[in-house]
């Protein structure tokens, strides 16, 4: 949703919201509606989570994630689009989801009143948005119904003109207006997109950074299944397999990765490369045409989307991102989980996921890429080297980044913040 129909519509909603915070406590409902969290599942008020939608992509992931780990029966998910990827993934894990159905770019009075109608229904004591369409409309009709913990959820890290649209970048900045009255905090998955937001206006006093967490006990070494996916994907045992898993998208970059390789080719033949993601497929002529280009035709294999990414992380030699933007890059975390190292470039918070595990360039260098590339599978010719890098990309995603620390922050925000609540005349 990137529309300036979409401002239009919301605009009436933020004038009103800033009339009610001039005056007394609205309370539409009781006071004893907004009781302290220890409280809540004996007075079964749920955690309502408002998204944009329920795509395939990383926000998405991290909320299937928290939701499916915690109590999924105690939360309510609210996209303001469609099923996506993960909405019927969410339902078989007992959560009650709904779909406002909106087009993308604007509101519509169905799913507004739908909205308002869900949120005065359920009367969460939390309720947390994800995403600035989702914070700034579910943040609003989150207040006028009476919730007292409204929480925001910021993942990019990257609001320069081009990296998304323009009304996506007219929307962060009137979030950034309402942040010191809409939300009572502000979660940034990545201290880079905490950063660059407080440079945008947002009230820097909200923020709290809570880092994507991974299961671990799913994201593991797994020999068998490596060896599994490389033979169906007719990859032999001598080959080394680099690879990129995410959608075809501008912010990920990928004629960077195949500029990159291009340059590794000549010299090592035995190197192929996997794409995994949406759009990522024999049909999408674009991607066919830039691999054509750089004369790697027969050596890229376009899977795209796939459900088994912990097989695909375990088949791969090394996982390579090549984005020119990122805010926490699931897929570097989920990679090194499998015991893959991973090369990337140095944006978001992807150097502090990786460390010393790996290797890490500028965006937008093909010529850095590919050399940090070709030092990583040199590396690889020295098994006990190799061994001993791919434990410490493990260890550290279970030292750092676990989905139980996650899901303790999230919870520990939640519990502790004080309610509060928008006034009204």
């Amino acid at each position: 949703m990137d529309s300036v129909i979409f401002l239009n519509a919301v605009s009436p909603i933020a004038a009103h919201l800033k009339e009610y915070i001039k005056g007394s406590y609205l309370a539409p409902n009781s006071s004893s509606s907004y009781r302290s969290l220890a409280s809540i599942s004996a007075m079964s008020q749920p955690f309502v989570h408002i998204i944009t939608s329920l795509s395939d992509g990383g926000a998405e992931a991290v909320l299937f994630r928290l939701v499916a780990f915690h109590d999924p029966q105690n939360h309510v998910v609210i996209s303001l689009s469609g099923k996506g990827k993960y909405g019927p993934l969410l339902e078989r894990c007992g959560v009650k989801v709904h779909y406002l159905n909106m087009p993308r770019g604007r509101l519509t009075f169905g799913g507004l009143r739908k909205l308002f109608s869900i949120l005065r229904r359920e009367r969460p004591h939390v309720v947390q948005t994800w995403m600035y369409h989702a914070n700034l409309v579910g943040g609003l009709v989150a207040r006028l119904t009476g919730c007292r913990k409204v929480f925001w959820n910021i993942r990019h890290a990257d609001l320069t003109p081009g990296a998304y649209g323009r009304g996506t970048r007219l929307v962060s900045r009137l979030c950034a207006r309402l942040s010191r009255f809409v939300p009572t905090g502000i979660v940034a998955c990545a201290e880079r997109a905490r950063t660059v937001h407080i440079a945008e206006g947002y009230d820097a006093r909200k923020f709290t950074v809570i880092p994507n967490g991974y299961d671990i006990a799913r994201f593991r070494p797994d020999a068998a299944t490596r060896d599994a996916l490389r033979r169906g994907i007719g990859v032999g045992p001598d080959t080394v397999l680099l690879g990129l898993v995410g959608r075809w998208n501008k912010e990920k970059d990928h004629s960077n990765l195949l500029a990159a390789l291009s340059r590794l080719a000549a010299d090592r033949r035995d190197i192929r490369l996997l794409l995994v993601g949406t759009g990522c497929t024999a049909d999408n002529a674009e991607l066919v045409s830039t691999i054509a280009h750089h004369g790697l035709s027969g050596r890229v294999i376009v899977a795209g989307r796939r459900d088994d990414v912990p097989a695909v992380m375990n088949a791969l030699d090394l996982h390579i991102l090549s984005s020119s933007s990122e805010a926490f890059p699931n897929v570097v975390a989920e990679a090194m989980a499998c015991g893959t190292p991973c090369v990337v470039t140095d944006v978001g918070d992807a150097a502090l996921i990786v460390g010393e595990t790996g290797w890490i360039v500028p965006p937008r260098d093909a010529d850095a890429l590919a050399a940090a590339t070709a030092r990583a599978v040199e590396t690889m010719a020295d098994a006990a080297l190799w061994q001993h890098r791919q434990d410490n990309a493990r260890r550290r995603i279970e030292d750092n980044f676990s989905l139980a620390t996650m899901v303790a922050r999230y919870e520990a925000l939640w519990r502790d913040a004080p309610d509060d609540a928008v006034r009204t005349q």
